[in-house]
């Protein structure tokens, strides 16, 4: 083959490979919500480009990560997308917007893998999400072939890609936060029943897939119908809000506080074992009892009851049974302190 045949046949070869990026961008613009989104890029790239890796990496601090959380996955996603520490996540891919090409020790990189792919990857390419002109993530693209990906490559149309889907990314994103306030409870902005039950099917699959700890802690206000007997029923809406705030203040970002019902609160601890969730519910207890909210120049004393159950405790083997459990434990602990005459009190 001469000069000008492999000059045209190199010509053919971008030509092809950019119809493909063009055919996977054409498939994802016009997508609102993240879970098509993210399901739509990664059967695209596969297909359009035989790559038999692809899935998604998102920094857990990043609100996009925790909107997601909140939204619930599902189907191809509960596999192909992995919450990561900032640390960790920074510390192997950085702040940059500019593709990683790596074909040598990939050994540091098996963090951000899909635990059952690690070992059958020869070359990756990490491709930088960003929102806001920060990086929030990666698209991971993974071959058998160790020079599939390789320094030195052209990273044009990566970096194309990564622009595309940073805009996708936002777009959806501002859609996603109207979807997820109808998801919210009016009054306290937390995540409602329904989607909680959602994200706890997602939380307990995967604490089961990755042998995870799991913790669900169910509370409620002690004799809140006083509270709103004696003050009103404003007030008794600012306690819960009171209360719930200061549960999300005290929570991780990767901790789901969702409002029940009425004046119950549950949260939902992945990565949590028992004794890390009684803590955090024995802190807020001692916050009320030392921080108690006024109501005209009147401090007025709360204190709550708690149940916690955990994913490997006895008799549980699905969401509705590691909820149910939390559930009976509350209604113990508040049988125990009506026998000690333990309710609400108010201070004259």
């Amino acid at each position: 083959m001469n000069d000008i045949e492999e000059i045209l046949e190199r010509v053919k070869r971008n030509e092809e490979i950019e119809r493909k990026f063009f055919a996977v961008e054409v498939h994802i613009l016009s997508i609102l919500n993240f879970r098509d989104l993210f399901e739509n890029l990664l059967t695209e790239i596969r297909k359009e480009f035989d790559i038999p890796y692809a899935w998604l990496s998102l920094i857990q601090e990043h609100h996009v990560a925790h909107l997601i959380r909140q939204l619930g996955t599902s189907g191809m996603l509960d596999n192909k997308l992995n919450i990561i520490e900032p640390e960790t996540f920074r510390r192997l891919v950085g702040n940059g917007s500019r593709p990683i090409l790596i074909n040598g020790d990939l050994a540091p990189y098996y963090k951000l893998f899909p635990d059952h792919e690690k070992y059958l990857i020869r070359s990756l390419a990490l491709i930088p999400l960003t929102q806001e002109n920060s990086v929030i993530g990666s698209l991971n693209c993974g071959d058998y072939a160790p020079d599939r990906y390789h320094p030195g490559m052209d990273v044009s149309l990566l970096e194309r890609l990564s622009v595309i889907l940073s805009i996708c990314i936002s777009n959806v994103a501002a859609h996603e936060r109207i979807r997820l306030a109808a998801s919210s409870d009016p009054l306290t902005g937390l995540i409602n029943r329904r989607v909680m039950e959602s994200i706890l099917k997602r939380e307990f699959n995967r604490a089961l897939r990755y042998e995870s700890p799991l913790a669900v802690a169910f509370l409620d206000i002690d004799d809140f119908k006083s509270v709103n007997d004696r003050y009103g029923h404003d007030f008794g809406d600012a306690a819960l809000k009171y209360v719930g705030n200061r549960l999300v203040q005290m929570s991780r970002e990767s901790d789901i506080v969702t409002r029940f019902a009425g004046d119950e609160f549950v949260i939902i601890l992945p990565g949590n074992k028992r004794d890390e969730a009684y803590r955090m519910m024995n802190r807020l207890d001692q916050y009320l009892s030392k921080n108690p909210p006024v109501q005209n120049g009147e401090s007025v004393r709360l204190s709550i009851s708690f149940g916690i159950a955990h994913i490997h405790d006895a008799g549980v083997q699905d969401p509705a049974s590691l909820l149910k459990r939390a559930d009976e434990r509350l209604y113990e602990a508040k049988r125990k302190k009506r026998g000690s005459d333990r309710v609400v009190s108010f201070d004259r």
